[in-house]
């Protein structure tokens, strides 16, 4: 049996399909276009699940990682900041329109069940999988099975309150981790400062070589919210190691200023936990989506 993995993400959806060892036989994506609403979302993924389905020689199996989870008892999905999503029952309405049954999870876990399995954190028992892109998420593998729990939201680092009164977050709630780490927060913070509008990766790259007062001040920021943040996750789940995506993971002084704040902030005289740049990139997920039917 073949497996095909669909990664619905807030700006475009991919899916692969893979062999029984793994390796790609087709790759594609398409925009997500999510201001289009639900239903068209839907559609979307419907027709490229028999697009990719037409190429195989093969039974598939279907796995599917989204952003948000499916609340356990009612079925809808929850927590997603693609917001049309929230309430849906995505799940039940594609298996409907495909006529199958397919197997649906988080993205973050899809993303750290691949990096546990397949990539950077391969041979750790315990692995806590990050992603920091225009949102922040988590997810927790042991022994190579996600952890979900009771409320399916096991890793949510990204809703830990750190500045209680702080900024309002789309959940409800303010001062959460994802409005001051995120891509999408760090880039508004350096307006707030006073640089002109740029990418994260423009930032970097214009000033980590020559820091000014204001980046100074930015990266200081930043490096002491990823530090308390962190930490608060290594002190209550104490994983064997950590792995970093989404964009905002490809900064480099994460590994070493950022790592050094987390210890700095870790309840331990002794901290060796690595934290380690994720290898199979943005295709992490789709590849754990795959996976899922296979657990």
């Amino acid at each position: 049996m073949n497996k095909i993995g669909i990664d619905l993400g807030g700006t475009k959806i991919e899916g692969i399909l893979l062999d029984k060892k793994n390796q790609i036989i087709e790759r594609t994506r398409v925009p997500t276009k999510q201001e289009n609403g639900y239903e068209a979302i839907l559609a979307l993924i419907v027709k490229l699940i028999k697009d990719i389905e037409s190429r195989s020689d093969k039974a598939v199996s279907i796995g599917i990682c989204t952003p948000g989870a499916i609340e356990p008892v009612k079925g809808v999905l929850k927590n997603s900041n693609t917001i049309c999503l929230n309430g849906k029952h995505l799940k039940d309405d594609l298996e409907l329109a495909l006529g199958c049954p397919i197997e649906m999870e988080n993205d973050a876990n899809c993303f750290a069940l691949a990096e546990a399995t397949m990539g950077a954190a391969k041979g750790y028992n315990m692995v806590f999988g990050v992603i920091m892109g225009s949102g922040v998420g988590g997810g927790i593998v042991f022994n190579q099975l996600i952890h979900r729990g009771r409320l399916f939201i096991a890793g949510e680092w990204g809703h830990i309150t750190l500045y209680p009164n702080g900024l309002d977050c789309y959940c409800g709630r303010q001062g959460c981790v994802e409005k001051y780490i995120s891509g999408t927060a760090l880039e508004m913070r350096w307006t707030e400062l006073g640089g002109k509008k740029q990418t994260l990766d423009q930032i970097i790259s214009t000033f980590d070589s020559q820091p000014d007062h204001r980046y100074q001040k930015w990266k200081t920021e930043f490096l002491d919210n990823f530090g308390r943040a962190l930490a608060t996750v290594i002190n209550i789940i104490d994983p064997d190691a950590i792995v970093l995506g989404g964009g905002v993971s490809n900064i480099p002084f994460l590994y070493k200023d950022g790592s050094n704040i987390v210890k700095n902030n870790i309840f331990s005289d002794f901290s060796d936990t690595p934290i380690l740049p994720n290898q199979l990139g943005d295709s992490a997920g789709v590849f754990g989506a795959a996976l899922l039917p296979e657990l």
